[in-house]
C-alpha cells in the first residue's frame, strides 16, 4: 500500500499520473502537505518570537536562529543568507538591538564593518524558547520510531538542499 493511501489522503492509485489527466497525484499530495506544514511553521514562528520577547516580529526569529547557529555575522551576510535587501536587514537588526537581543561590534577584519551577535539576554531567551519547541516536537513524535524521525529529517534535509541550489 502506498504511503499516501496509508495516511488517508485517498489520492493516487497508479505509478504517478492518473490515466489521461496529466495530474501527478504524489506531487499534488506533497504540495498540499507542504502548504499545511509551512502555514503551521509560520504560525509557530510568530508564537516563538513572542515568547522570546512580546515585541519581536516573527520574521526576526529566524535571525536569532541564524546567529545562534552561525555566530557573529555581518549584516550584509545575513541579508544575503535570507535573500532580503540591506535596508530590510538593517531595520530588523535595529529592532532586535532595541529589544536588547543582539549587539554589534567592530569587525576585526574590516574596521568599516561590524559584526552582529546575540547578547547574553538574547541567547538565554532564544535557547529557552528553542528548547521548549524541541520538547513539543519530541512529545508530538513520541510514538514514532526513531528511524522514522531520522528518515523525515533526512528527507527534509534533502529537500532543503535542493531548494538552495
Amino acid at each position: 500500500m502506498r504511503s499516501a493511501d496509508v495516511h488517508g489522503s485517498g489520492i493516487g492509485s497508479g505509478p504517478g499520473a492518473a490515466a489521461g489527466s496529466g495530474v501527478d497525484h504524489e506531487f499534488l499530495a506533497l504540495e498540499r502537505e507542504l502548504a499545511v506544514f509551512l502555514r503551521r511553521a509560520r504560525a509557530n514562528s510568530g508564537e516563538m518570537a513572542r515568547e522570546v520577547h512580546p515585541d519581536l516580529e516573527s520574521a526576526a526569529y529566524g535571525l536569532l536562529v541564524r546567529l545562534e547557529s552561525a555566530g557573529r555575522q555581518r549584516a550584509t551576510d545575513l541579508a544575503a543568507y535570507f535573500g532580503v535587501g540591506k535596508a530590510t536587514m538593517s531595520r530588523q537588526l535595529r529592532a532586535l538591538e532595541v529589544l536588547g537581543l543582539v549587539a554589534r561590534e567592530d569587525d576585526p577584519a574590516d574596521g568599516r564593518a561590524s559584526l552582529v551577535h546575540l547578547t547574553g539576554e538574547g541567547l538565554v531567551r532564544f535557547r529557552s524558547v528553542r528548547d521548549a519547541r524541541r520538547g513539543r516536537y519530541a512529545r508530538k513524535l513520541a510514538d514514532w520510531d526513531r528511524a522514522e524521525v531520522a528518515e523525515l529529517a533526512r528527507l527534509l534535509h534533502h529537500l532543503n538542499e535542493r531548494a538552495e541550489g
